[in-house]
């Protein structure tokens, strides 16, 4: 009888949320803590300067709070000090879901996001970069600090934050100024930082009345006094800023098609999640997905038993065309003849992490059998 392979190291999604100063990362950052889908987040501040100002607006809002303090965080020479707390909120006592890291208005956000995808950490993925813009004050921003385009080029979801006082025009040249760098984010509007947590982590699913015996908390006390106020008990409608699409096929994929689905996926395209199932070409194991923005990874897991093998997606972005989605994804399908089927090989080599900076390789996950 074969052993059972080892368990899969769990990974804590770390979303790295830029911007520049006066932009609103603070208020999204405290509108997540206030919606946290069931959620337990670790929040890094990174802060420029001496007075923690935004680690004292969250501090109180969330246990794990960790300040770095001292100035910016991208200006390490590695990622040494940041890999010394993300090892302290990935702990399992932490019990930790998400880590977010709310980065300096003057950090680097590309130097960030190269840190994350250096660190030795097994138990972190990288979450995606988000870059809050203020739409009201664009224009001055980037006159101030040209290297926005810079930041809005290697961005995964650009959020067009106080939309309420720019006006369509403005708003429409924010979005070819976004476009001209080069980025294919999703672009999501935003007033005071409202967006769906699900654009970014997933809904928690907890075992059955593990959180109903428990303390109110900061977040379930500001609700109850806001709620009548301002009605966010809905979140403002928030999920008519994107779209959200299903994908399940019986038939397996074609590794080769995918890839060249994936490669070439379309602008405000920014998340697929899901498992898919290669046929015969690796008959054995479901490939997980994980894409954000333009980074992707595979990471193969066996089936469990009596588990059928299906291709399930969920695609998540902003002005895209459901059906001309599913219809490509549809076209990436293995052909029906067995001698059009992908080798075991080829499965493998299309199960590579890609980073956002072209880097390409397959990285064996922690856990994985040896088969």
């Amino acid at each position: 009888m074969n052993a059972s392979p080892p368990p899969r190291i769990r990974q804590i999604p770390v979303i790295v949320l830029a911007g520049f100063l006066g932009s609103g990362k603070t208020t999204l950052l405290n509108h997540l803590l206030r919606h946290r889908a069931g959620n337990r987040i670790g929040v890094i501040v990174n802060d420029f300067g001496s007075i923690e100002i935004d680690a004292m607006t969250v501090s109180g809002q969330v246990g794990s709070t960790v300040s770095l303090g001292g100035g910016c965080l991208c200006c390490a020479v590695d990622a040494s000090e940041l890999d010394t707390y993300l090892e302290t909120l990935t702990r399992p006592a932490a019990r930790l879901d998400v880590i977010v890291i709310e980065a300096s208005g003057l950090a680097e956000p590309q130097e960030l996001v190269r840190m994350l995808l250096a660190s030795d950490n097994p138990h972190i993925l990288y979450g995606g970069l988000v870059e809050v813009v203020d739409a009201a004050e664009f224009g001055a921003t980037r006159e101030r600090h040209p290297e926005i385009d810079r930041h809005l080029a290697v961005a995964d979801l650009v959020v067009l934050n106080k939309t309420d006082r720019a006006g369509e025009e403005e708003r429409a040249r924010i979005r070819e100024a976004v476009a001209a760098t080069g980025s294919t984010a999703a672009v999501i509007p935003a007033t005071y930082g409202r967006i769906d947590p699900e654009l970014l982590f997933d809904p928690a699913l907890r075992p059955d009345g593990e959180e109903k015996a428990r303390q109110l908390t900061f977040e379930d006390l500001y609700l109850e006094e806001r709620a009548p106020e301002t009605g966010e008990e809905h979140g403002g409608h928030l999920h008519t800023a994107y779209e959200s699409i299903d994908f399940t096929s019986d038939v397996p994929m074609d590794p080769r098609r995918l890839m060249e689905f994936l490669d070439s996926r379309p602008e405000g395209l920014y998340r697929i999640k899901g498992y898919v199932d290669f046929g015969t070409g690796d008959a054995d194991h479901a490939y997980a997905v994980h894409a954000v923005g333009r980074f992707l990874r595979f990471a193969p897991r066996p089936w469990t038993r009596g588990e059928a093998p299906l291709t399930r997606l969920v695609l998540i972005g902003s002005g895209i065309d459901a059906q001309a989605l599913r219809k490509e994804l549809a076209g990436c399908r293995a052909p029906g003849e067995p001698s059009g089927e992908p080798s075991r090989e080829t499965a493998q080599d299309a199960a590579h992490e890609r980073s956002m900076w072209g880097v390409l390789r397959y990285v064996r996950q922690p856990g994985d059998d040896e088969t």
